[in-house]
């Protein structure tokens, strides 16, 4: 039985595959209409989320399986003081994989070393995103046509945000990657991020402060909101909160060639002017987080094997 707690818990070979399988779900639907008949996924949300929530249940749902979802942590046992072991035992009775999202690191790990089903982590607080980080690789790899020799700039809240995060891990097992970490002091990339992903592969960074001087040489702009929900201080949050601001005139810093990506939701870290820029990646990053997480719910409910013949890779259009 597998689990996803962790990118890096799926080799990058793996990782080209369900990347593979979400191509082919995009050119032929139907083929998988009905392939996860008969199974559940269960949805436990113990913080708000819309869209990978929503998401999953749409990529349940268009597999043709069903759905049983926990909105909420006051709507579940935990209210009452269940712990996630037992929350885990308990779902995996009802259904046949779990995807949970929890406000604290490591409690999806906890889930799955409990659970008798499969567990993916859908966000524990500050630590790991895998399936949006799924959603941004797919992403680049549509538009960019490839996950090779890329300039990433990342802006924004990179010490709370655990998208930022699981991108640096994914991204820095692809030759030729190199990052420019955009963000106050305050908020910059933990040192072990820096450490384990990027300084022991001798991945070239620079830290900066700056956007505006870093965005002509970027391949791909992720920008992320100032997460109010990761600060203990509320007066660190009002100072910090509009740091970075991406605008239509920003944007004219930018080479032709430079996607924006955001895991959403956004505030006012990019202004809406800039959604009819044909740069702009972040609604189409929603799109493909769906794809994704079908093609990670057929790998781990070992259903692929029933379509007939093997992925065949493709070229990317540009």
């Amino acid at each position: 039985m597998r689990n996803v707690i962790d990118i890096l818990d799926l080799s990058t070979q793996e990782i080209d595959s369900l990347i593979e399988t979400a191509l082919d779900i995009i050119d032929d639907p139907a083929k998988y209409s009905d392939i996860c008949r008969g199974k559940k996924l269960a949805t436990l949300f113990f913080e708000p989320s819309t869209r990978t929530r929503m998401s999953f249940e749409a990529a349940m749902y268009e597999l043709g399986g069903n759905v049983l979802s926990m909105a909420s942590a006051a709507s579940s046992s935990a209210a009452k003081g269940e712990s996630v072991a037992d929350t885990a035992k308990v779902i995996s009775c009802y259904a046949d994989i779990i995807a949970m999202r929890h406000p604290k690191e490591g409690a999806a790990l906890v889930a799955a070393n409990n659970a008798s089903i499969p567990v993916i982590n859908a966000g524990d607080g500050g630590h790991c995103h895998p399936t949006q980080t799924l959603a941004d690789l797919l992403t680049i790899k549509r538009e960019k046509g490839t996950l090779s020799g890329l300039t990433v700039g990342i802006c924004g809240d990179l010490k709370f945000g655990r998208t930022v995060h699981s991108l640096i891990n994914a991204m820095s097992r692809y030759e030729g990657t190199r990052f420019v970490l955009i963000s106050p002091e305050e908020l910059r990339v933990p040192d072990y991020v820096i450490d384990e992903s990027i300084v022991r592969k001798g991945i070239p960074y620079t830290e900066t402060a700056d956007l505006d001087a870093a965005m002509p040489e970027l391949d791909i702009l992720y920008m992320t909101r100032i997460q109010r929900e990761r600060f203990f201080n509320e007066e660190d949050y009002l100072r910090l909160k509009d740091s970075y601001i991406l605008t239509a005139d920003r944007m004219k810093n930018a080479g032709p060639q430079m996607i924006v990506m955001h895991p959403l939701p956004r505030v006012n870290e990019i202004s809406v002017a800039v959604d009819d820029d044909e740069r702009a990646c972040y609604f189409k990053q929603v799109l493909n987080g769906k794809y994704m997480r079908m093609a990670l719910i057929l790998m781990l409910l070992g259903e692929a094997g029933k379509l007939s013949g093997p992925a065949v890779p493709r070229m990317i259009q540009l």
